[in-house]
């Protein structure tokens, strides 16, 4: 087993997965804000953020999904290794990684269903750059209104009218992790 599967995990599992837990939950209970995640270091081209949010949403019961690049050896190993996510295909997933465009179509993932909208995949967008500008957010969680740079901003208000179904969104670039679930509006 190479050194660089057995590394770049947290070094204080409890404290760090914890603390990383509450920057993502924070971040999806207020949609538009920054939260830096950090402990991590996963292998290329994962962000740190995305490595703690794998860290510490997945486990050996969440279907995991690797998109584009994010499907190489390395990355497969670290997985394996930290978490025991167990690799699926889009359609089957709980979680998916990777960059905006190899998610691409959207309609391959689980939106849940009526009686279990819950049953729906986590998308984790890795981002070149994540600010707070661009797209008008309201809903849950947002006073007034909010901003986020989104990839598509259409590809959103066509998730959101879905609801009680569709898919939730972490978006990650660097240390920093905001979010996007269905309930946020986009203008």
């Amino acid at each position: 087993m190479q050194a660089q599967t057995l590394e770049g995990g947290f070094a204080n599992p409890p404290a760090d997965a914890a603390h990383a837990f509450r920057g993502v939950m924070e971040a999806m209970a207020r949609p538009g804000t920054l939260h830096q995640l950090a402990g991590a270091t996963p292998p290329a081209p994962l962000s740190a953020a995305a490595g703690a949010v794998l860290l510490t949403l997945c486990d050996t019961e969440t279907p995991l999904y690797l998109a584009g690049d994010a499907d190489c050896a390395a990355v497969r190993a670290w997985v394996a290794f930290h978490t025991g996510a167990p690799l699926a295909d889009a359609a089957n997933c709980a979680f998916a990684i990777g960059t905006w465009q190899a998610l691409a179509p959207l309609s391959g993932f689980p939106v849940g269903t009526p009686d279990y909208p819950d049953r729906s995949a986590t998308l984790i967008v890795e981002c070149d750059t994540l600010d707070t500008k661009g797209a008008t957010l309201t809903g849950p969680g947002i006073r007034d209104s909010a901003a986020l740079s989104l990839p598509d901003p259409q590809a959103f208000r066509d998730n959101a009218a879905r609801f009680p179904l569709g898919l939730d969104f972490l978006f990650t670039c660097g240390d920093r992790v905001a979010a996007l679930p269905r309930t946020t509006r986009v203008r």
